[in-house]
């Protein structure tokens, strides 16, 4: 019988879900069968894409942005409580599922609580240090702190230069096994001709998803090209209606995000990292828009800005005008990386 292996991503936007596809993939395409556990839209959107694997809900992290960016920090310290809870909630409901779905080990992006002892488990981040402003010193070391309890940590970048991720994924630490295991991605670049001269392709945590979707969407009812405008909702169907020069869908699968993504000209999203890497392995033109408050996004559109890769600006600050600087941008460029899963499934294959 196939080992089994519980794989589980954060629920916070579609990122970590839509990064742990291609883990998946390997998995099967390795001998193993991956038992997928994660909540709400990362939850949905995998059950879609795997509908033949089995599939468990976690406790969700409940987590939320401020509308004014000034409180993110705060919003997420008064959820704190409802967080702890939910990572204690899920190492029980991980235990069980060892117990009754026979799992022999574990994947996790980015979620704390969902480890177990009795099996070998990896945990999936990008962030060895967690930026919060003048408390990252305190959100790393707790962050490599919780990290202690997997027996290894997989960074999707390159270990050295160039690379993706610059100082979060970068630091020296001998708290857990580091592997650089290269950008992931589930697309694949293929060469079509251009149907759309603007994808806008939303995701993240409430309420800035919604105030950036009805900005940009009024913004975009003035723009003269074609535009393709992916909310970043995953409902259980597909929707599709189009506004005068707008394609407008709730959510894709990856078949079709991926040729619409190559069929765009220029995307314009959140900077989170895993966007970051599927327009990388794409080599795609980019703007972007980094989630308000959020430390992370802000630095990763600020260093590809001073790479001369890819513009970003506020959100408050964007309109129309601002994309005509993209033209002053090379664009990002997939430096190339074959990952060895076989070699990285190892750890799973040890009795």
């Amino acid at each position: 019988m196939n080992k089994r292996i519980l794989v589980a991503p954060l629920n916070w936007g579609l990122g970590h879900a839509t990064r742990c596809i291609p883990i998946i993939e390997a998995l099967i395409q390795q001998q193993f069968t991956p038992v997928i556990a994660s909540d709400g839209y990362a939850l949905e959107l995998l059950r879609k894409e795997f509908p033949g694997l089995d599939s468990f809900e976690l406790p969700s992290y409940h987590i939320r942005y401020a509308k004014n960016k000034h409180l993110f920090k705060l919003k997420l310290l008064q959820r704190a409580p409802k967080l702890l809870n939910a990572i204690k909630a899920e190492k029980k409901i991980v235990k069980q599922l060892i117990e009754t779905e026979n799992i022999h080990g574990i994947v996790s992006d980015n979620r704390l609580g969902v480890y177990n002892k009795l099996v070998p488990c990896v945990f999936i981040t990008h962030q060895l240090q967690v930026l919060s402003g003048t408390t990252t010193w305190i959100s790393t070391k707790l962050h490599l702190k919780a990290m202690k309890q997997f027996n290894e940590c997989w960074v999707p970048d390159y270990h050295g230069t160039p690379n993706l991720s610059g100082k979060l994924g970068h630091m020296d630490t001998n708290q857990i096994p580091i592997k650089y295991i290269g950008p992931i991605s589930r697309f694949v670049k293929k060469e079509c001709p251009i149907k759309y001269e603007v994808m806008v392709l939303l995701s993240g945590p409430e309420p800035q998803r919604s105030l950036l979707e009805k900005k940009l969407l009024n913004m975009f009812k003035l723009f003269s090209g074609s535009v393709l405008f992916i909310k970043g909702i995953v409902e259980k169907h597909q929707k599709k209606e189009q506004i005068n020069n707008m394609t407008v869908y709730n959510f894709m699968t990856s078949d079709l995000l991926e040729t619409s993504l190559n069929q765009s000209k220029l995307i314009i999203s959140r900077s989170g990292y895993t966007t970051i890497m599927d327009l990388t392995k794409l080599r795609k033109q980019a703007f972007f828009i980094p989630t308000p408050g959020q430390f992370e996004q802000e630095y990763l559109a600020e260093r590809l800005d001073r790479q001369g890769l890819a513009p970003y600006c506020n959100q408050e600050d964007f309109d129309l005008k601002e994309l005509e600087r993209v033209i002053d941008y090379k664009g990002l460029n997939d430096f190339g990386y074959e990952l060895n899963y076989k070699k990285l499934f190892g750890l799973f294959k040890t009795e």
